[in-house]
């Protein structure tokens, strides 16, 4: 663990540096390797004429939205605007409280200094900064007599008048306690009330915060929905998982109780101020200077933070896309080792948004600085001005008190709302964003119920002068006057190369994109014209490559039925009719295998099912709703051929009087098609039948000469037969001499008289059957149990060890992990924490510097001179403590601002290595799918930052106010400092409860907004398959029930915590009751001063209460501890294939022989399925190898134990005679090329996804080889900006058969020893094929070639096939060996003969 720590560390600090070394990427940069920004794609649609750039444009297009605060509001219903106007009168009065506290604070400091100043039995005055004898007329007040000789005082300084003043104003220690406990009475009053209003109004803002934050959502999502599939062209499915997870949040964070906080604050700041103007307008105006300073600097800095934060959000959405798509591709990024480049890639979006986080920190230290600077000035100004007032006799010491105490509460009211601030910054700044997307007006609209609706379709098409540019590619005329007919009832293939638009026609007849010139016609009506959701009901689409969902395969197929007459029928009629489609798509075969039949679920994107049984389920889903219309596009592309033939049976027979278009490389599956329709570059090269077109001898024909599979001669037949016990002999022992081995002696027996029968071919084929039976059936008895209980025992325990691994973490442990993670910046941080602490230092020296002016004040009206001198000095000193304030709140939030953008920027980092090093077994469980990912890798690290930056700086200075403060008033008067003391735990175990409840509550609700995030990031992703299916409201109405659950199953935590806020604010004015009671006993009988009073009281009851802000961070706090949790458990997972690893043998001068020695293997989340059951076979060095076979047989898992992407159960894999398991996994795939099924590109120029499969640098030179072998690179150099071409999200922005041949460039750039082709040509049209084709064979030489494939034309070159049955090899041998068999092999071949129909 250490060794991957310090790998991991070390990874961090060359990120840094190269992130740091590297350009930055521009502010819009909208994919990875752009060299653009937004603005300037835009301009790419200058080169055309204005109207086809008007067209194009409004595809793609997005407002600039500014969001304002109210806009936060726009889904608020009449009781939302009731609740929120009640919460708001709450906030108000709330607010109103400090205020009123003032006027209660000036009378009991005007009692406190009266009874002091007139004590006549006292025999004393305070003046001059002393007490002094009292004496008038020759005796003391008290009667003495007095000689006149030793009096310091004379006769003549004051008369009787003087004395009868003086007498009026005396107070008795009676009248004295009287006062204070009346006094007193109006505190407990306040705070009831302050408990109360606190409640009300933290509760309605939590909650509807929470309501209309979901509102939102469900609008975004909506509205996402809802557009034109252009402009899903330049958006990655992971921005809308980020907004829709984290910017949600923000917005949440914006409009719940933050705006309680802001409003009650604001109150206290204007009912401050009419306080202050009540009682003296012209000192109220002289400190209004400060508040306007103040506020001007309030605004300016705030204005930079918005825009900032804005910045900073672009920078993480932008990169939560590229993140999305190397989550969602796992596979294919561990098979290259491209983890730590693409995350690199990823950082360079992380080192933009830091880069502005970073500012709008400044910003907000800036900010927070001058709070405490005008905080402090307040009380300087107060008191050197008002004791002026106080000197001409023009204020009384209440007003002057009550008028700082207000004048300074309203200040501080600022000052508190500066870090909630952020967060409305934030909310407006991720509500621009969103509201981008909600305000876009699609200009296909799939939500729009205008349209005509026909009584009924018959299924006439017509193109007519179609003429057509995808946005995305404005330079690329796709199609050009293109004109076809396409009769009712008919079936109307289309072939040609890959780019000639076969595709585009489906995306225009389910008016995904809108053609430029032309018209697409239904029954001779526009489609234009047609109601969008009326028309795609009548069209049944599969597509190239199938969209499953994360639900069960009975829910997957009906979802055909949304949209259609049978959508309301009743659940037993919908299953009895997605049982029909399922076996007329040949799926009810292996779906009776599943554990729990039609209700299994198949995963995220169908992950636990084979591609071609995602297929047949997706070909269900199309023909159970009996649509007018059917596209195929591909749709039998990952069949095997024995599927292919029975489901392009039913496809025929659902063709019966409905229109079909299919598009189709695999030529076998459309010779029966009414009119077969050859396409080039847009335009139609011949028209004809099957036979029509081969009579042509043009292109079609050479299209089927490239697939045709050379059957042998009829010499060669009958030879073969003759010697057919030879070849079956040789047969047996290539695909079962490792298995014998392993077979007890019964079943060599059987093996023996099996072999003594060879008089017939009949016959022996026949016992050949019969004894592989026997064998299996053997094999099975003796292994099935072990292995079973080895495949239990081994996922039981690897799940239990994860689950003891998911422990709650302590609070201590989570708070050192954030510190272990921080250490890189620990010496700003340590800086910060200094500067914070001298910050916390404010409040004893408030405490000191306010007791000495009151203490002042005594001296009014004896000694005036005195009194100015001494509050001049320490109004002086006011003014010192509001620079240094300044100061230290600046640099310690600026360099916790720095630290924690840093720590964000470093979590997001490691955390997505983590995620990368993990097993695939990982990836396959139902809480960790890319959504789900994606959410916790932008939620998780912004929450940490929940306690960094601001939160960090109030945290600390809190923490110093309150132990500070307290050792201050222990020193000045211990037993009132006790009394005082004691009472602080409560109002912070309120608090800190509290922050307990939010912890708890953010570790429910986070795992419930994961799961909405993840549904909605699966929607989104499946854009196509949605709009298709109109699928939109069923998703929204799925949506709309999974955040409803949440936000009634959270009521009860904000009921909890709304009250102990109420009780934390409450408890303020409590024990300022306590405080002024218990210290006017001592006052009473003169045991302590008024200076000391007041520094005990100043410092621990205001500092406590400014401590107690710290827990208004509780939410934020909360989710900051939740997060650290989440990530410290996903940091302690250790995969057990770890590429972090560098133990294991290095692979030498690898010949590339491959073993597979009794391999049994289940997936670790469907371990009661069995896949491999004791698969044995052998690839000599060099040999080209296939795997054929059913769907679900095996062969795409035994290239995933090639990866090493799974551990068997059970048995060897060799490589070269050595167990690949003893290997460095990192060394081992670097012999490696994959090229799977569904080919995967990123982000970015096509020249960096070619480059991404290299070990080493290379050159132009060396890309271009390889896209000339892959039959790419003239593709490549046709396109305006050549190889620096955007690939676009996902690879969007090109054709599947382009996108396959770079990622068979990418292959074999890699030169590796060992080539995996997963279905590598699946998606190649013919034309492509034979030459990448030609290629692979080429490539293939000097090296290990295993290919996975369906398309026998393809293999039957190969040295070797290995044909898999129920995870077995049924039989294996060269393709005119297993011919001469005629089993199973000969059947698949038999079935894709393409000979002319007679």
């Amino acid at each position: 663990m250490a060794s991957n720590s310090e790998k991991a560390a070390q990874q961090q600090q060359d990120g840094d540096a190269a992130a740091s070394s590297s350009s930055a990427p521009t502010q819009t940069t909208p994919l990875l390797g752009s060299k653009t920004s937004t603005t300037e794609h835009l301009d790419e649609f200058s080169s055309l004429p204005a109207r086809d750039a008007a067209i194009l444009r409004e595809q793609v297009e997005v407002p600039d939205v500014t969001a304002s605060f109210f806009s936060m509001f726009r889904y608020v219903t009449p009781i939302d605007t009731f609740m929120l106007v009640t919460a708001t009168v709450a906030g108000v009065l709330e607010g109103t409280a400090r205020p009123l506290m003032t006027l209660v604070f000036g009378a009991l400091t005007q009692t406190f200094t009266d009874y002091f100043r007139y004590n006549p039995y006292d025999n004393q005055i305070f003046a001059n900064g002393t007490y002094h004898d009292i004496y008038f007329n020759g005796t003391y007040f008290n009667g003495t007599a007095y000689n006149g000789t030793e009096s310091s005082w004379s006769s003549s300084e004051y008369d009787y008048n003087a004395y009868q003043d003086f007498m009026e104003n005396y107070l008795s220690p009676e009248d004295f306690q009287r006062r204070v406990n009346s006094l007193v009475l109006f505190f407990v009053y306040i705070a009831v009330g302050d408990v109360l209003l606190s409640y009300i109004q933290m509760f309605v803002f939590i909650d509807r915060g929470e309501v209309l934050s979901s509102r939102i959502r469900e609008h975004y999502l909506k509205a996402t929905l809802k557009q034109n599939i252009g402009y899903f062209d330049r958006l990655g499915s992971g921005e809308v998982t980020t907004r829709i997870s984290a910017d949600t949040l923000l917005i949440q964070d914006a409009i719940s109780e933050k705006i309680g906080f802001i409003i009650s604050n604001l109150t206290t700041f204007f009912v401050a101020f009419g306080i202050g103007f009540a009682l003296s307008y012209r000192l109220t105006f002289i400190m209004t200077s400060i508040a306007v300073f103040v506020l001007t600097t309030f605004f300016l800095s705030s204005g930079k933070m918005v825009k900032f934060y804005k910045l900073a959000l672009g920078g993480v959405s932008t990169g939560g896309s590229l993140a999305e798509e190397v989550l969602s591709s796992v596979r294919n990024v561990q098979a290259f080792g491209i983890q730590e480049r693409l995350v690199m890639k990823y950082d360079k979006f992380l080192a933009l948004s830091e880069k502005y986080a970073v500012k709008a920190g400044l910003a907000a230290g800036v900010m927070t600085g001058t709070m405490w600077l005008g905080v402090f000035a307040n009380d300087a100004l107060a008191f050197w001005q008002g004791s002026r007032f106080l000197a001409r006799g023009e204020l009384s010491v209440l007003r002057v008190i009550t008028i700082l105490m207000a004048m300074v509460q309203g200040t501080y009211a600022i000052a508190n709302i500066s870090p909630h601030v952020r967060s409305i910054s934030n909310g407006m700044a991720a509500a621009s964003k969103i509201y981008q997307t909600i305000d876009r007006a699609s200009v296909i609209d799939s939500s729009d119920k205008s349209g005509r609706r026909l009584d009924s379709a018959q299924g006439d098409i017509e193109l007519r002068g179609v003429r057509f540019i995808y946005p995305s590619r404005p330079n690329v005329t796709v199609l050009d006057d293109f004109n076809l007919k396409i009769k009712a009832g008919s079936t109307v293939a289309l072939v040609g190369a890959s780019g000639s638009g076969k595709s585009t026609i489906v995306g225009l007849l389910e008016r995904f994109y809108k053609p430029l010139d032309g018209q697409v016609m239904l029954d001779g009506v526009d489609i234009n014209e047609l109601n969008i959701h009326w028309l795609r009901s009548q069209i049944a689409l599969v597509s190239q490559e199938p969209t499953l969902f994360s639900c069960s395969v009975f829910e997957n197929v009906a979802y055909g039925l949304i949209g259609t007459p049978y959508e309301r029928v009743s659940e037993i009629e919908k299953r009895k009719m997605v049982v029909e489609a399922c076996m007329q798509a040949n799926a009810m075969s292996f779906i009776e295998t599943l554990p729990e039949g039609l209700d299994t679920n198949v995963g995220e994107r169908g992950f636990l099912m084979s591609g071609g049984q995602k297929q047949r389920i997706a070909i269900a889903r199309a023909i159970v709703g009996n649509p007018k219309i059917l596209l195929l596009d591909e749709a039998t592309s990952a069949l095997d051929t024995k599927s292919e033939g029975v489901v392009q049976e039913a496809l025929d027979r659902a063709s019966k009087n409905r229109t079909t278009i299919v598009i189709a490389h695999r030529l076998s599956t459309i010779k029966d098609a009414t009119c077969i329709v050859v396409m080039r570059r847009g335009q139609i090269l011949e028209s004809g039948s099957h036979n029509e077109l081969l009579a042509k001898k043009g292109e079609y024909f050479q299209l089927v000469d490239a697939q045709k599979i050379h059957q042998q001669k009829a010499e060669l037949i009958a030879e073969l037969q003759s010697h057919v016990h030879e070849v079956v002999e040789s047969s047996s022992s290539a695909s079962g001499s490792l298995e014998i081995s392993s077979i007890d002696e019964d079943e060599k027996a059987l093996d023996d008289s099996a072999s003594e029968d060879k008089s017939e071919t009949d016959k022996l084929l026949s016992l050949q059957r019969t004894k592989t039976a026997k064998s299996l059936a053997l094999h099975k008895t003796h292994t099935e149990k072990s292995v079973a209980s080895i495949a239990a025992a081994r996922i039981v325990d690897n799940r239990a060890a994860e689950e003891a691994g998911r422990r709650q973490y302590g609070f201590f442990e989570t708070v050192a992990f954030i510190l272990d993670l921080a250490t890189p910046e620990v010496k700003y941080n340590l800086v910060g924490a200094t500067f914070s602490g001298i910050l916390g230092l404010s409040y004893p020296c408030l405490g000191l510097f306010y007791g000495r002016c009151v203490e002042a004040f005594r001296s009014y009206p004896q000694d005036t001179a005195y009194m100015l001198r001494e509050v001049d000095t320490f109004a002086g000193l006011f003014f010192m403590l509001a620079c240094v304030s300044f100061i230290s709140a600046l640099i310690s939030l600026s360099l916790f601002a720095f630290a924690g953008q840093k720590l964000v920027r470093r979590i997001r980092l490691m955390t997505l290595r983590q995620m990368l090093r993990m097993d695939i077994s990982f990836f396959d469980r139902d809480e960790n799918t890319t959504g789900s990912l994606t959410s916790t890798l932008s939620r998780d690290a912004q929450a940490v930052d929940g306690l960094s930056g601001t939160t960090l700086g109030q945290i600390l200075s809190s923490l110093m106010i309150v132990v500070s403060s307290v050792t201050l008033a222990l020193i000045i008067s211990w037993n009132l400092g006790l009394v005082c003391t004691a009472c602080v735990p409560l109002m912070l175990a309120a608090g800190f409860y509290r922050f307990y409840i939010l912890a708890k509550f953010n570790r429910k609700n986070q795992k419930s907004h994961e799961g909405s995030a993840a549904f909605a990031c699966e929607a989104t992703s499946a854009i196509r398959t949605v709009a298709t299916l109109t699928l939109e409201d069923e998703v929204l109405e799925k949506y709309h029930e999974g955040l409803a659950k949440i936000i009634v199953s959270n009521r009860p935590a904000t009921h909890y915590s709304a009250f102990l806020y109420g009780l934390a604010q409450g408890m303020v004015y409590f024990i300022m009751a306590l405080a002024y009671w218990y210290g006017s006993l001592f006052i009473r009988r003169r045991e302590y001063t008024i200076f000391q009073f007041y520094v005990t009281f100043m410092a621990v009851v205001f500092g406590s209460q400014s401590a107690g802000i710290m827990f208004s961070y509780a939410p934020d706090m909360g989710k900051a501890f939740q997060a650290a949790q989440n990530i410290k458990a996903l940091f302690e997972l250790q995969p057990q294939i770890d590429t972090w690893s560098d133990e294991g043998d290095v692979p030498q001068n690898v010949q590339g022989e491959v073993v597979f020695k009794n391999v049994h293997f289940r997936y670790p989340t469907r371990p009661q399925v069995p896949v491999l059951r004791g698969l044995n076979l052998r690839i000599k060095p060099g040999q080209f190898a296939a795997l054929v076979g059913s769907s679900g047989c095996g062969k795409s898992t035994t290239i995933g134990l090639m990866e090493q992407f799974y551990s068997p159960l059970a048995g060897q894999i060799l490589l070269d005679g050595h167990d690949i398991s003893l290997f460095n996994i990192n060394e081992y795939r670097k012999q490696i090329a994959l090229v799977s099924q569904e080919p995967t590109l990123y982000a970015g120029t096509l020249r960096e996804n070619v480059m991404l499969g290299s070990t080493v640098p290379v050159t132009q030179e060396q890309v271009e080889t390889a896209c000339k072998q892959a039959n790419i690179h003239d593709f490549i150099m046709s396109l305006p900006d050549g190889y620096d071409t955007l690939a676009g999200s996902k690879g969007m922005l090109l054709s599947g058969g382009q996108k396959q041949r770079i990622a068979i460039a990418r292959a074999l750039i890699r030169n590796p020893t060992i080539l995996l082709l997963d279905e590598a040509t699946s998606a190649l049209d013919s034309e492509s094929e034979k030459v990448v084709q030609a290629a692979l064979d080429a490539a293939a030489k000097g090296r290990t070639t295993i290919s996975v494939a369906h398309r026998l034309s393809t293999i039957q070159k190969a040295d070797i096939i290995f044909v898999f049955e129920n995870g077995r090899v049924l039989e294996s041998g060269t393709h005119q060996e297993l011919l001469a068999n005629k089993s199973k092999y000969y059947e698949l071949v038999q079935m894709q003969a393409l000979e002319a129909s007679e």
